[in-house]
């Protein structure tokens, strides 16, 4: 609250003129207070550092999915070219995978998109209980990969997703004949990653790979007049042999994913004035700078926005 104020317009510049009551807000950059640094040598000073260092905490919202159909679809796709029915060619089987084709040429990356939630899915050390002299003690015996891959998609006006699924699982059974498909004629796989932080934003930081993928169940919709502000969801449980850690895991020399994650640096590049300064330094640098722009004359005169893009 000020005293007095008062004020012109000049041109496209407004020009005022007060004199505040409390002063105590002025000239906060000069509180010794404001000098003094972190101790980095404590719990929570340590506990900052590590959090800084890794770009903050993993986050549920930030994740991508990428859904491959079936793999044989090429090789069904010839076959509905040169199947006979008449000779007794499987030629339903054959047309389902050039219609799944089609789908996915017109939906894959759609679905991708609206997908609303995923879980990744578990890994757990299967052993038996083994007793020589003393207490018992658990010896793994194996491994195994349980459950399904539970997914949610949003689903546009048409269902278009729902239909995608509909004709993947019409690849594993035939719903006029009721006779199950070559397993695999109706396999994919699936990659979930996590995605990292803002300041190397889409950049997958994790990511996992299922192999011999389809969807097992779909679920019901449910209707009401009473959900007016709900979007019609498609949930989806895929079943999957097991799945491998695309940075780390090998299969017969082959690295999965390799064009697709890498061990990126933590911190991103900073190419501008200050990016030659350790990372602990960069920040109060640029607190600096943009204190500067506006208090210079032709910062105060244009409020910091006309100046020279250092950084």
């Amino acid at each position: 609250m000020a005293i007095f104020r008062q004020g012109i317009r000049v041109g496209p510049f407004d020009l005022r003129l007060g004199l505040s009551r409390d002063k105590s807000l002025q000239n906060v950059d000069k509180d010794p207070r404001l000098r003094q640094y972190a101790n980095t040598e404590n719990q929570m000073g340590r506990f900052r550092a590590a959090m800084a260092a890794a770009n903050g905490y993993a986050r549920a919202t930030r994740f991508a999915v990428r859904i491959f159909p079936p793999t044989n679809l090429e090789n069904q796709v010839k076959a509905a070219e040169v199947a006979d029915t008449r000779a007794g060619g499987n030629f339903e089987a054959a047309n389902s995978g050039k219609q799944m084709s089609d789908i996915t040429v017109a939906l894959g990356r759609q679905l991708n998109i609206h997908c609303d939630s995923i879980s990744m899915p578990a890994h757990d050390l299967q052993a038996e209980t083994v007793t020589t002299f003393g207490p018992s003690r658990e010896m793994v015996t194996g491994h195994g990969f349980t459950g399904t891959i539970g997914a949610s998609f949003y689903a546009d006006s048409f269902l278009r997703e729902r239909h995608f699924l509909e004709m993947w699982q019409k690849m594993a059974v035939n719903h006029t004949t009721h006779k199950a498909g070559y397993y695999k004629d109706y396999i994919g796989r699936m990659q979930i990653f996590q995605l990292a932080s803002d300041n190397v934003q889409d950049h997958p930081s994790y990511g996992i790979e299922a192999t011999e993928v389809y969807p097992e169940t779909i679920s019901a919709i449910d209707y009401s007049y009473g959900s007016t502000n709900q979007l019609v969801k498609i949930n989806v449980g895929f079943a999957y042999k097991q799945w491998y850690n695309l940075t780390t895991d090998h299969i017969s020399g082959m690295t999965f994913g390799n064009s697709m994650q890498t061990i990126h640096d933590q911190k991103s590049p900073d190419t501008g004035l200050f990016g030659r300064l350790p990372i602990e330094l960069q920040r109060a640098g640029r607190d600096v700078f943009n204190s500067a722009k506006n208090q210079i004359p032709i910062g105060r005169l244009f409020k910091g926005k006309l100046f020279p893009p250092f950084t």
